[in-house]
């Protein structure tokens, strides 16, 4: 007897269950409590939506559009930064050396997230060796001022996350492959013009796959906050782990949780509708230049 198509598919649906959809409804169903006295986290016996009508004050917003300015600046540094770097990876370094191309950018991976952090703590601090080599050159007058500020928090960020950018767009740009950047160059187009027309728009799926990577677990992200930013620095992330450790208010951290995930949602939709409509013009222009030469 044939087991069904979808049995194999049965243990990440578990996985995902289990592991995602689980705890998210647990933080949902959470966030429509309250906390019963000072010993309490979480009480559910009445439901409300009390907590998110706390969570929406002014300091929530502020703190939401610091955190919003930093997961969109720091993924576009990483795009940035990371499109070309993959491209010469994928495209102009010999194919014998990306195996060890690919272990150096994985290197940082394989140091714990806060012993890098810190790391970045040490070189930005005023006494660090960063600011005594500048302050040697003749750079700067004095120790550099930066530790503790929201411009910390974006280096540390970039840092942690850049390889989560650089490993999807270096397999979208291998898998674009060379005959198609030949043929487009037997057609007359310049290298400019191929990567545009061509490498870019092949690469969609792994700059989106980089994006979604980057973004959503910056806009989350406490520690290099907490250990770069200070008070300058505070992001969503910070108080929802403020109000779980803390404050023990797990339905107030909860509603908090709740409302970064649908920020997030809502940015990235936002985002895909702007990027639809910027292609529109482009989609129809090649969609007149096929008519014609059909």
């Amino acid at each position: 007897m044939r087991s069904p198509r979808f049995a194999l598919a049965l243990p990440a649906w578990a996985w995902l269950g289990i592991f995602f959809i689980a705890p998210i409804a647990m933080v949902v169903w959470f966030s429509f409590g309250y906390k019963p006295g000072i010993f309490g986290t979480h009480a559910n016996d009445r439901l409300s939506f009390d907590r998110y009508l706390e969570a929406m004050s002014p300091t929530f917003f502020a703190t939401f559009q610091n955190t919003l300015w930093v997961g969109v600046l720091g993924t576009v540094l990483c795009l940035v930064i990371g499109l070309p770097v993959a491209y010469w990876m994928a495209v102009k370094a010999p194919p014998s050396r990306r195996g060890l191309l690919l272990a150096l950018v994985m290197v940082p991976f394989w140091t714990n997230f806060l012993v890098r952090t810190l790391g970045w703590q040490v070189i930005l601090s005023p006494e660090g060796w960063l600011s005594s080599l500048l302050q040697g050159a003749g750079l700067i007058d004095g120790p550099i001022e930066i530790l503790y500020t929201r411009g910390a928090v974006l280096i540390g960020v970039v840092y942690n996350y850049l390889p989560l950018m650089i490993l999807p767009l270096f397999v979208a740009f291998d898998r674009v492959g060379a005959p198609l950047r030949e043929a487009s160059k037997d057609l007359g187009a310049d290298p400019v013009r191929t990567f545009l027309r061509i490498t870019v728009p092949l690469a969609r799926p792994g700059i989106i796959a980089g994006v979604l990577l980057v973004f959503i677990p910056l806009m989350g992200d406490y520690i290099t906050a907490t250990v770069l930013g200070g008070a300058q620095g505070n992001m969503i992330g910070q108080l929802v782990a403020s109000q779980f450790g803390t404050a023990q208010n797990w339905a107030l951290g909860s509603a908090m949780a709740v409302l970064l995930i649908l920020v997030i949602m809502a940015t990235i939709g936002v985002a895909a509708l702007l990027l639809w409509l910027v292609s529109l013009p482009l989609r129809a222009r090649t969609r007149l230049v096929l008519e014609e030469a059909s």
